[in-house]
């Protein structure tokens, strides 16, 4: 695909070419890539005054029929030649090229993301087992039915599920799509950089026989993404630490932010660390370390100085390379502004005592590297001999990990919010502990990477119960 498209919106069925065109360029400000077709806030709240109407089309179509969808879409979005404007189409190698150009992401990366999506629409069953705990599929169609022999009713809570997504990873994508399979409408505006992927997907569903109607698609400014925040009755997000906590008590915004995740080595395991290296780096390296299950932080009660040397040794071996290369692992930024941000935030805090970048005598050379015209951060492992130093319960957009001593009794005090925790010990009371700890949401037990993740399992938050909600139902039969 040579030809530069110039992506729509679409109205829940329905192309819509707008005037206002911004230009998506390589990475640095190259060449263009592509135009995409910007929209007002005025009309997405005009079409979100008819999407009831979307929604009762889906309501019309049995679960398992949305499920044989997925499950179709997920081949033609891996394999098919697909829409990518009025006039062209794009293979799932130029879908590679283009969100390599325009977000820095290697080609490998791209790819793994790609399966992770795919899987996801591949075992939305099961993922919807997970969600509803078991639910009989007959039980969310009907509103009524029986779960362990007890009668129990759900009813749909929102008409729709608005998603404000991000351009750092497309496997992100892969968040919004069980709310199809629960046959709800989705109104998702896209990241500046990262077009392509929701709509990708959204082409693929449609070619496998989706209603065209279950998708609105508004490329927007900021006050655009405003709209789908403040009006929609179901909102998914993605941002920084501090949109977090201005959504935090917002039922209506479930906030996908940093992760904060961790890697607990209990007494009875540290000893054997070195077995563990592997697992260690997989967790503060996987996906370029760009999601919010790469490990942070590394807590241990004893040889944490030869532990923190020995992933970063580890990590020494992800370099920059070119964005084609089958076994890149690191990816650059779009914006130049922020690896150089990030690196400035790092070396301020290590000049405070009690903190140092373990990486950088193994490393040989800065923090930040550039090659081909593209700014990447190198991998970084900090050991901070003080656990209330400010790098030790932090998190960046590359694969970088504090490691910190504390006593086993004092870790689950000490941790604070956690997305997932992967703990390595056998001792039954420590694992009863964390099962009983409230900052964990995801809890791996044994040397699991943080980022490997099970289909039965929710990622963060539930959106079924999040989409739906549960009544209380009584029937008295009657006789003729």
């Amino acid at each position: 695909m040579t030809q530069v498209p110039t992506i729509p919106a679409f109205r829940f069925g329905t192309h819509y070419d707008s005037l206002t065109v911004a230009e998506i360029t390589t990475t640095g400000g190259g060449y263009i890539v592509a135009r995409v077709g910007l929209v007002n806030p005025g009309l997405i709240r005009r079409d979100l005054r008819q999407v009831a109407d979307c929604f009762e089309r889906l309501q019309q179509i049995p679960v398992q029929r949305m499920l044989d969808i997925c499950a179709e879409a997920a081949k033609h979005f891996m394999e098919a030649e697909l829409p990518v404007s009025a006039e062209l189409k794009q293979t799932p190698d130029d879908y590679v090229r283009a969100l390599s150009a325009t977000c820095g992401l290697p080609h490998a990366l791209i790819r793994a993301n790609m399966i992770k999506i795919a899987d996801v629409l591949s075992n939305m069953p099961v993922i919807l087992k997970g969600l509803t705990r078991g639910l009989d599929p007959d039980v969310i169609e009907t509103g009524v039915g029986r779960q362990d022999e007890v009668l129990v009713s759900y009813y749909p809570s929102t008409t729709h599920l608005g998603a404000v997504l991000p351009s750092n990873s497309p496997g992100v994508n892969s968040l919004w799509l069980p709310a199809l399979a629960l046959r709800v409408p989705v109104v998702l505006k896209p990241g500046r950089e990262d077009p392509w992927t929701p709509w990708r997907i959204i082409n693929a569903l449609i070619a496998a026989g989706c209603p065209a109607e279950a998708f609105g698609f508004y490329p927007a400014d900021h006050d655009g993404a405003g709209v789908i925040l403040s009006e929609c009755t179901r909102v998914i997000m993605f941002g920084d630490a501090g949109t977090v906590a201005r959504y935090a008590h917002n039922p209506r915004v479930t906030v996908h932010g940093p992760g904060y995740s961790k890697v607990l080595i209990g007494a009875d395991r540290i000893d054997h660390w070195p077995e563990y290296v592997d697992v260690l780096a997989d967790s503060v390296a996987r996906n370029g370390g760009r999601s919010c299950v790469n490990a942070s932080t590394i807590v241990v009660p004893r040889h944490g100085a030869e532990l923190a040397e020995a992933v970063a040794r580890k990590l020494a071996e992800i370099v920059p390379k070119s964005l084609n290369a089958p076994d890149a692992q690191l990816a650059g930024f779009a914006n130049a502004r922020v690896p150089e941000a990030i690196d400035r935030k790092i070396d301020m805090a290590l000049d405070q005592p009690g903190a140092v970048d373990i990486s950088a005598r193994q490393r040989g050379s800065a923090r930040i590297a550039t090659l081909k015209g593209q700014s990447y951060l190198q991998p970084t492992i900090v050991f901070c001999q003080d656990p209330e130093h400010p790098l030790a319960r932090t998190e960046f957009l590359f694969p970088y990990a504090a490691v910190v001593e504390k006593p086993q009794e004092a870790m689950l005090d000490w941790i604070g919010p956690s997305l997932v925790v992967t703990a390595i010990t056998d001792d039954t009371a420590f694992r009863r502990q964390l099962l009983r700890c409230p900052h964990i949401q995801r809890l791996n037990l044994g040397p699991i990477p943080t980022g490997q993740v099970r289909w039965d399992q929710p990622h963060e938050g539930n959106l079924f119960e999040f989409l739906y909600a549960r009544r209380a139902i009584q029937e008295l039969q009657t006789c003729g």
